[in-house]
């Protein structure tokens, strides 16, 4: 039985906040034992978030119609982030650009035969481009997570991108709530303002620059950078979700995270704003 194409956005339920904060904090605690300690937990950990917003994407795309084969990316979504990594952590001879790129070139072809075999003809332009939106918001961006972790001082690169992200929520949130007059995108994320934005590049920028000089060891103006340039990306890997949820008629992506919604409601930012943290640190630090 096909889903309802219902749009009529959900009704709006209030947060539990101490379970969000449990939560919150949970969540935190994972991230923290694997980038510091257990690397290969980070990564399995990533491949999982991945695949799970992979089905929260599909089932999203699903109430417009759209039927992508969720199955064949969500398996080519944990082989590209593990395989890519593996070959690092393990020395094979190959690069793992290679690896990632040739897995998500993969599973674009897994998702032709398998819609071919088994889908017929009517909707197979509608199917495919749903399956190509997931691919190449989920893996496609995914894949910069291991590429990032694979150089020697990885783990420090992540938790930099990581920590700029989060300056430049907080740092929207705080000024945007404090000053912000002149909305954004009023017809996406009615919340977001002009101010709050500007909030967020200068914590970013700030953050950038602190974690430059005192976690990466690199020339300031490189952390300067990267917090400049993660700040719009984090805003539009926000407002893009936001804007997929608003047409499929969604307030949360799903409720797989109690008190915060689904898991694509926590990695919206981190997905683009990762591969241009990827870009700036391999092309100041090399790879």
């Amino acid at each position: 039985m096909k889903e309802s194409h219902d749009t009529t956005p959900t009704p709006r339920v209030g947060r539990n906040v101490p379970l969000a904060i449990g939560v919150g904090v949970a969540l935190m605690a994972a991230l923290a034992v694997g980038l510091l300690w257990v690397p290969w937990f980070f990564i399995l950990l990533s491949a999982l978030t991945l695949s799970l917003g992979v089905v929260e994407v599909h089932h999203a795309l699903a109430r417009k119609g759209m039927h992508s084969q969720v199955r064949v990316i969500v398996v080519g979504t944990a082989i590209s982030v593990i395989g890519g990594y593996a070959v690092a952590e393990l020395d094979l001879a190959l690069a793992p650009t290679t690896v990632a790129m040739t897995c998500v070139a993969g599973t674009v072809l897994a998702c032709l035969v398998a819609r071919l075999l088994l889908g017929g003809v009517d909707g197979f332009i509608r199917d495919i481009a749903a399956s190509a939106l997931i691919i190449a918001w989920l893996p496609l961006m995914g894949i910069f997570v291991p590429l990032l972790m694979a150089p020697e001082d990885g783990r420090l690169r992540i938790i930099t991108v990581v920590l700029c992200v989060s300056a430049s929520d907080t740092g929207a949130y705080a000024v945007g709530s404090l000053f912000g007059r002149n909305r954004m995108a009023p017809g996406i994320s009615p919340s977001k303002t002009w101010e709050g934005f500007a909030g967020s590049m200068f914590f970013a920028a700030l953050i950038g620059t602190l974690c430059a000089l005192f976690i990466l060891g690199s020339p300031w103006w490189l952390g300067l950078v990267l917090g400049l340039a993660i700040a719009p990306a984090a805003t539009l890997g926000d407002l893009v979700e936001s804007l997929v949820k608003r047409d499929a008629g969604l307030k949360d992506m799903s409720s797989v995270l109690p008190g915060h919604g689904g898991v694509m409601d926590r990695l919206d930012s981190l997905l683009v704003a990762v591969p241009v943290g990827w870009l700036i640190l391999h092309l100041g630090l090399g790879g």
